[in-house]
């Protein structure tokens, strides 16, 4: 009896958060969306010790203590068959790893954080199409808004004569975009083959050896400063515990439709950072770009629900189909 008691309360605790104040799973989200804001905006001070290969070696080092805490809870959704979803999983890292890259060689390069966080939040984008041209799934009406606002933040982001489609800041944040975008497809594919917690951890995995080749590769300065080592950590931490926050979302009843699109917004953290923090100034027309990129990630995020199943082939579905949410990316 005391055991079914403490049982229910253990259930009762882990729906709310903040002793009732609010369901855990936006708690999670908000984790979620902090920890990719912060993990945005780390890599500038790392700009000036490190190259863009030298930031994502040294950051996979933080991530580290939660990709263990992610192989314990997947350990038991190791399984046959699910090798395909493994390798599509592992492929996601990978490309993420060299989105992260790219995207670090940006900021490296002095262009506006506010600005570049923004525009590269927009990756849905690559994966909503990837979906269409190769999946067949077709756009709703809220991602069709979504894919015309995203085209107008990049307008509005080149600014008034700054030079059409081919400003700095619009090329160099498509390779993140591309890649990131394309992750997400992998990602997506991938969790129809295995468990979200399991494609998490074999995501974040892919990127031990990518950071060994880097590491590998980069020519280190002689000393680094605790500043260098400090920053280098904490940014793989925020990234990881952004993934992990997600799945926690998840687990605690956090529905794609709502967590992604939420989770995705990480710029209203990152952009106020870098007003207040980094001292960067925002002009009307930036900020109009701004506000239509993160309009168009909530509107890219929101997908069509699912057909309902008729009464009478629900009994026969039931068990062996089950919804799996999608595993997290990025920043992503």
């Amino acid at each position: 009896m005391h055991r079914r008691q403490g049982h229910r309360a253990v259930e009762c605790g882990e729906r709310l958060g903040l002793d009732g104040v609010m369901p855990a799973w936006w708690v999670w989200t908000c984790i979620a969306l902090g920890s990719w804001g912060i993990w945005a905006v780390l890599s500038r001070g790392l700009g000036e010790a490190l190259s863009a290969g030298g930031s994502q070696a040294l950051s996979t080092l933080g991530m580290l203590p939660l990709l263990g805490a992610l192989a314990v809870r997947s350990r038991g959704a190791w399984r046959k068959g699910a090798w395909r979803g493994i390798g599509l999983a592992m492929a996601g890292g990978t490309v993420t790893c060299l989105g992260n890259v790219a995207y670090y060689g940006v900021l490296g390069r002095g262009e506006k954080v506010a600005t570049v966080v923004s525009l590269t939040a927009m990756y849905p984008l690559v994966t909503v199409l990837l979906a269409v041209w190769i999946l067949g799934e077709r756009l709703n009406r809220v991602q069709c808004l979504g894919l015309g606002l995203s085209l107008a933040a990049i307008w509005l982001f080149n600014g008034p004569g700054g030079g059409g489609w081919l400003s700095s800041a619009v090329v160099l944040a498509l390779v993140p975009i591309a890649l990131w975008g394309m992750s997400g497809f992998l990602q997506k594919v991938a969790t129809r083959h295995v468990v979200a917690e399991l494609a998490a951890f074999c995501y974040l995995l892919a990127y031990v050896p990518v950071g060994m080749v880097l590491a590998w590769r980069e020519s280190w300065p002689e000393a680094m400063t605790g500043e260098v080592w400090g920053l280098g950590l904490a940014l793989g931490f925020f990234l990881a515990l952004g993934n992990a926050s997600m799945l926690a979302a998840y687990a605690r009843g956090g529905k794609a439709a709502v967590v992604a699109p939420l989770s995705g917004l990480y710029p209203v953290v990152s952009v106020p950072i870098a007003v207040l923090v980094l001292g960067e100034r925002i002009g009307v027309v930036e900020g109009l770009g701004i506000l239509c990129a993160l309009a168009s990630v909530v509107a890219l995020s929101r997908e069509s629900p699912a057909v309902p199943i008729p009464a009478d082939q629900d009994a026969v579905s039931r068990g062996s189909c089950a919804e799996t949410a999608p595993s997290p990316r990025d920043p992503a």
